[in-house]
């Protein structure tokens, strides 16, 4: 996964995709941010990925990253794109994301269902 410059994450930790706002789990620790680049002129140009191609709040989402890139010193505009190439996984989240969401493993995974459960409610 790229590096995201670290200005880029302060700056982007304030963004919510709306499903996550009221865990307060931003975009950056969606994993949702893939890359931000910016030229010798000021133009940024952020990569996007999105948990799911049918996101009714993506416009919403990839306008307020536009706004908050264009808002840093040194950048005097911001291209913000979604890319295809690669799909969003459970992977991209922080590790506070992913213990906020608590993501089940997969049955499989799962040897000793009665154990899982006592460690978990620990």
């Amino acid at each position: 996964m790229p590096e995201i410059p670290q200005w880029a994450s302060q700056a982007l930790s304030g963004v919510y995709d709306p499903c996550c706002r009221e865990k307060g789990i931003s975009v950056v620790e969606m994993g949702l941010i893939r890359s931000v680049e910016v030229d010798g002129g000021g133009r940024a140009r952020v990569e996007l990925l999105l948990t799911s191609g049918w996101c009714p709040f993506a416009a919403r989402v990839l306008t307020e990253v536009r706004d908050r890139i264009e808002e840093q010193p040194g950048v005097s505009e911001a291209e913000v794109e979604v890319v295809w190439d690669e799909a969003w996984t459970v992977e991209r989240l922080s590790p506070r994301a992913a213990r906020l969401l608590r993501f089940l493993p997969a049955p499989a995974d799962v040897p000793d269902r009665e154990a899982y459960i006592r460690e978990e409610l620990r």
